[in-house]
């Protein structure tokens, strides 16, 4: 089966979302940079911290969202993409479509939430 298609919107994927953390600040590894700073002064602190904090949720969100796609390259690349890594049936072309970096049918993905 070809998944070029697949491959090439999980390629866009990726580099969309590593331009996404670049762009708050963080390395593709989900590390923030040591020169990013959150403001200064004790009177910022609070301010600082929730900004950093929103900040590292959203990092680890993209993070998340990143290992997913990666994971499914690497389907594509073994010759599983296309399988649900739960319970091995054939995960529908219309799910792969809508969201190619699916590892779980619909079945198994609702069972886990």
């Amino acid at each position: 089966m070809e998944f070029d298609g697949a491959r090439a919107a999980l390629k866009e994927e990726r580099e969309k979302l590593v331009r996404q953390l670049e762009e708050l600040g963080a390395t593709e590894s989900g590390d923030l940079r040591s020169d990013l700073e959150f403001g200064d002064g004790f009177a910022d602190a609070g301010a600082a911290t929730a900004e950093r904090t929103e900040v590292l949720g959203l990092v680890e969100t993209l993070k998340g969202q990143l290992g997913s796609v990666d994971q499914a390259l690497g389907k594509i690349d073994d010759g599983t993409y296309g399988y649900c890594d739960s319970c091995g049936r054939p995960i529908p072309q219309a799910r792969l479509e809508a969201r190619p970096a699916s590892i779980l049918c619909v079945d198994c993905k609702n069972q886990r939430r």
